[in-house]
């Protein structure tokens, strides 16, 4: 199984308790997703919920031509103010490891993202990762990052 490592940074002009507060409740992260994915979080909580080491998080998304799937991971690893990571239990990747960091930085905010994906069918999961699913995760990204601007404002250095 062929994996694929991608990272990403983006700096928030806010404090670093704001962007934890934000990132840590799972409910948010439909907020910073492409609407066409459809994203919901279908597990029982609430926005004031703060993620922990053995949360479950379960969703539905459409992330390749309108096709509904079901989407679980687990926070592994919660380190408050400076990171966490969710794993894939089932979806539709055969690997997905994510984490998620934080720095305070003059003025605001660095978040660092490490994401390990793998897909499944061994050739043709290459073949689909370099025509469509590697483009369509940039793609998501790309989003997040333009979405995470809107509501926070850019940092200026």
């Amino acid at each position: 199984m062929k994996t694929y490592h991608l990272e990403f940074e983006q700096k928030l002009p806010i404090p670093l308790v704001d962007a934890w507060d934000f990132f840590s409740s799972p409910l948010n992260l439909a907020r910073i997703t492409p609407k066409e994915m459809k994203f919901t979080v279908t597990s029982n909580y609430t926005v004031d919920t703060k993620m922990y080491p053995g949360m479950i998080i379960t969703y539905h998304v459409s992330p390749v031509f309108g096709i509904k799937m079901n989407w679980m991971t687990e926070i592994t690893h919660v380190d408050e103010h400076k990171y966490f990571v969710d794993n894939q239990v089932f979806g539709p990747y055969a690997l997905w490891h994510h984490q998620h960091h934080f720095t305070e930085i003059p003025g605001g905010v660095k978040m660092h993202d490490i994401l390990d994906y793998a897909i499944p069918y061994s050739i043709l999961g290459q073949v689909a990762n370099r025509v469509l699913v590697g483009k369509e995760v940039k793609k998501i990204f790309a989003y997040r990052t333009k979405a995470i601007d809107d509501l926070f404002g850019k940092y200026k250095s």
